[in-house]
């Protein structure tokens, strides 16, 4: 199986240079690349109607017999009919083609088929437009339908993969021990991948998905317990004393328990034999950046540097400001690097990095430069993980040489996704709010009592409060969704005309949303209308009504990350969720948000509802790519896999004994094209 991911595309029957290019588009790049290229749904052709019975406008499969080779019709200039009329013995079934000169040969005169479509017509004159069709004695039950592209048909797909399996021997060596196969009672790889591509029954097709999933689970869990495993270096930055007592003193505020607890967890990482490598998990306003702050004070103690790298120049300006208020009159130095940094005032602070006069590095992934150096980084501090990529993360630990590591996420992942997702990393959560803070009062309301929501705003900025208005687009686009530019101009000359009003968007200049949220922050601005730039971090406790437009088009963790902008000082706070939609799941999803604060019951519906890939955004989370497994709706699977990777790896951490040597060269092959070897 292993040497098949070695052999290319155009080796198999049927695969010229030019459909292996198409193949590639695809993401397939050799025949082991097509045999792991599974079917994204079936069609079930298992069971054929009779002609008369099938309700109109539903799609079926017929059973019935051409009564004459199709008639060719040219009704106008680039544009044939191909009309063809088939029986099931009892009714009649009229078959149009567009455009399609080889059914004329693919459909013989007296032969029996197989044919799936939508019916439509009347109840007497039955007609079907463009029908798959399939000879009556090959028809496989379950038809795999695949993602295709431009000139690559789902019969081509299909046809290629067959040619791929007559190269696999009977027997192939299977990566899964025979031991650990028979305890979750999995079917051999070779049968799993003939069920998930050409199923037998559905009974046979949902054996295959499990074995599979249950397999690329395992692979993933190893991988990441490989990663932990090779975390394991001497402590070089080891701190010489607990200096958090101290820092705790300087505080404005009495830290909570849960902040109390993750910074001993991880001082006791950072005073132990090996590197920390820590995951602080926390809901909206759990107090992050206070324990980010309270380890850079510490490791500043015990002469060692750290570094903060955030997703956005945003949110590193946030950090910079709050780490600097805490550490002020410490003596401890703090810098800020991020791409809009002057020539000048960047070479000011690489030298002082590099001399050890700045203690604590602030940044964005300006952070990774070659020229960045520093004179002693044994503190790395990564804030919205799912933002970077494993190998990101990799680059700048590298700076220091096995640094200690901690992984801020103020996204709520259920605890065993949380696994997965940072298995390489032990987890902290900040499961309290700090006192004062209030619970947000949520309403869900259609467009219609969008003016009455005006006035509400207007009553909170007579008082002198501030409000943020989230749109989803930037400018107007002719769809019916909310646009920052557009909303601002009516709220300025139409709907709010007392109110003072600014925008910010992700097109904007550094300097131009540094200057827009300086000035919201100076109480200068009434009503901050923005995109989701503003979700993550950005910190006014003056603004106290959070009002998004067409809230249907975010997941719930996104709307929680949102609403999680205001409630940040002692004023009582509200989230309007504006929405139009009619679709029961919607209303459903939001009306969730609307009766629950706790993140963590939101992340478990948003993954119930929406699935990982969603959750994350577009591939955020920096795993490599699965391609059968669903986090979200294979739970039950995956405890299993983790399960057993665990007893594995504790048996064999290098994975070197014969019967796991095929599941190391699988780790390999998954991470490689994540920029990772785990195990060389």
């Amino acid at each position: 199986m292993a040497s098949l991911f070695e052999r290319r595309l155009q080796t198999i029957k049927g695969i010229g240079p030019k459909r292996a290019e198409l193949f590639e588009k695809l993401g397939v790049h050799s025949a082991g690349e097509l045999l792991r290229f599974y079917p994204r749904s079936y069609e079930d052709w298992s069971n054929p109607l009779p002609i008369l019975t099938v309700p109109l406008e539903s799609v079926c499969v017929v059973r019935a017999t051409v009564l004459h080779r199709p008639v060719e019709n040219r009704i106008r200039k680039g544009m044939t009919l191909y009309k063809v009329k088939v029986t099931d013995g009892v009714s009649d079934l009229s078959l149009t083609y567009f455009n399609n000169p080889y059914v004329q040969n693919l459909l013989e005169e007296g032969k029996e088929y197989l044919f799936r479509g939508k019916m439509s017509g009347t109840f007497l004159r039955r007609e079907m437009a463009a029908p798959d069709f399939l000879p009556a004695d090959k028809a496989a039950p379950i038809r795999p339908v695949y993602s295709q592209t431009e000139g690559l048909s789902n019969r081509m797909i299909a046809s290629a993969v067959r040619n791929t399996f007559a190269l696999l021997p009977e027997q192939i060596r299977d990566p899964i021990p025979e031991n650990l196969r028979e305890s979750q009672e999995l079917l051999p790889l070779r049968e799993a991948l003939e069920q998930i591509h050409f199923p037998a029954s559905q009974e046979l097709l949902q054996k295959a998905r499990r074995r599979l999933v249950f397999e690329e689970f395992l692979v993933l869990q190893l991988g990441m317990l490989g990663m932990k495993g090779r975390s394991r270096e001497e402590n070089r930055f080891r701190l010489s004393r607990d200096d958090s007592e101290a820092f705790f003193g300087l505080l404005p505020f009495t830290p909570t328990h849960a902040q109390r607890r993750a910074v001993s967890e991880a001082i006791a990482d950072m005073m132990g034999p090996y590197p920390m490598n820590r995951l602080v998990q926390g809901d909206v306003g759990s107090g992050k950046t206070a324990v980010a702050a309270a380890l850079c004070y510490c490791a500043a103690r015990s002469g060692i540097q750290s570094a903060l790298m955030a997703p956005t120049e945003l949110l590193a300006q946030q950090h910079y400001r709050s780490l600097c208020s805490f550490l002020e009159g410490t003596g401890i130095s703090a810098a800020l690097l991020t791409g809009s940094v002057t020539a000048a005032k960047r070479r000011e602070i690489l030298e002082n990095l590099r001399s050890g006069a700045t203690q604590v590095l602030i940044g964005t992934q300006a952070l990774f430069s070659d020229d960045v150096e520093f004179s002693r980084l044994g503190l790395v501090i990564t804030d919205e993980q799912h933002r970077f990529g494993v190998a990101q993360r990799a680059a700048l630990a590298a700076k220091g040489g096995h640094p200690h590591l901690l992984v801020m996420s103020a996204t709520p992942i259920p605890r065993t996704l949380a696994l997965m997702i940072y298995g390489d990393l032990e987890i902290s959560v900040l499961d309290e709010l700090p006192p004062g803070r209030q619970k947000i009062e949520t309403y869900v309301i259609d467009s219609a009592k969008r003016q009455r929501a005006f006035g509400y705003l207007q009553k909170h900025i007579d008082r002198g409060l501030q409000c943020y208005i989230i749109c989803p687009l930037i400018e107007e686009s002719g769809s019916d969704m909310a646009s920052v530019e557009q909303y601002a101009k009516r709220l300025r000359e139409e709907w709010m005309p007392r109110a003072r009003v600014g925008i910010l968007h992700g097109r904007m200049k550094p300097k131009e949303k540094e200057a827009v949220m300086t000035s919201f922050a100076a109480g200068e601005i009434d009503i901050l209308v923005s995109t989701t730039v503003v979700e993550v971090g950005v910190d006014v406790p003056n603004a106290v009504i959070m009002l998004i437009e067409n809230a249907e088009r975010y997941g719930l963790s996104q709307l929680h990350q949102l609403r999680g902008r205001v409630g940040r000082g002692t004023e009582k706070s509200t989230c309007i969720l504006v929405s139009d939609a009619q679709n029961g799941d919607t209303m459903r999803r939001l009306k969730i948000l609307a009766s629950s604060s706790d993140g963590f019951r939101i992340a478990d519906e948003d993954l119930k509802l929406r699935g990982p890939g969603d959750f994350f955004g577009s591939r955020q989370h920096g795993l490599p790519a699965l391609r059968i497994a669903d986090m979200a709706g294979n739970m039950d699977v995956l405890r299993d896999a983790q399960e057993a990777a665990r007893e594995i790896f504790t048996e064999d951490p290098p994975l070197m004994q014969p019967e796991h040597r095929g599941l190391r060269a699988e780790v390999n092959q998954l991470f490689s094209k994540s920029g990772e070897i785990i195990f060389n």
